[in-house]
């Protein structure tokens, strides 16, 4: 089971309900600019929300989960924070702030301190997530929260408001090191000096 709850110093991350159809829908789901690098459309009507989060609040809690940001002191919805576990060892997100909230920190805080979870949980190894490449705003969101740059992945996504064709993004992830890893990462250092070291294998998480 994924968690209930995240709280930061000025979040509190919340499981997705009904109820939050109207802030939602107003707040930043009909922004076509909030939208730009998301993988739906901007919605057109409440229904679109409504259909939205029935998919969200259906899907199983063990495997993903949808939480919603709310304000510590105010209270008010101010994005979203999507969080799944295609496989017991990994975890991958996603998140959407509405604009009037961007460039303070509250996604990187929120992001941090998820990521900070999974990686106090014995079974979970991984934590990542992709974002556009001309997204420069998510990705710096996930530096500051720690996690690294892997790589970009060629025709990964589609991004229906930019192009129909899948386009190129950023992976990024915070990995939690093995009892052993220390070790033979130096042991392949050495042996890579002395010029007998096979190249590294690539192999995309996500």
């Amino acid at each position: 089971m994924l968690p209930e709850q995240f709280e930061t110093a000025r979040l509190i991350l919340r499981p997705i309900m009904a109820e939050d159809a109207p802030a939602i829908f107003t707040g930043y789901a009909r922004d076509p600019d909030v939208a730009r690098y998301l993988m739906w459309r901007p919605h057109q009507n409440l229904a679109d929300t409504e259909s939205y989060i029935a998919t969200r609040t259906a899907a199983p809690a063990d495997r993903v989960r949808t939480y919603v940001l709310i304000g510590h002191d105010d209270r008010r919805l101010l994005g979203a924070f999507e969080l799944r576990r295609p496989e017991p060892h990994r975890l991958d997100c996603g998140y959407v702030l509405a604009r009037p909230f961007r460039g303070h920190g509250l996604m990187t805080e929120a992001l941090a301190e998820v990521a900070q979870w999974a990686m106090q949980q014995e079974s979970i190894w991984r934590i990542g997530a992709v974002c556009d490449v001309e997204n420069r705003a998510s990705a710096r969101v996930m530096e500051k929260a720690g996690l690294e740059r892997e790589g970009i992945l060629r025709r990964w996504l589609v991004h229906p408001n930019i192009s129909p064709e899948p386009r190129d993004c950023f992976s990024y992830a915070r990995v939690r090191q093995g009892v052993d890893e220390s070790s033979t990462g130096r042991t392949a250092a050495r042996a890579g000096c002395a010029g007998s070291a096979s190249p590294p294998s690539a192999e995309n998480g996500l």
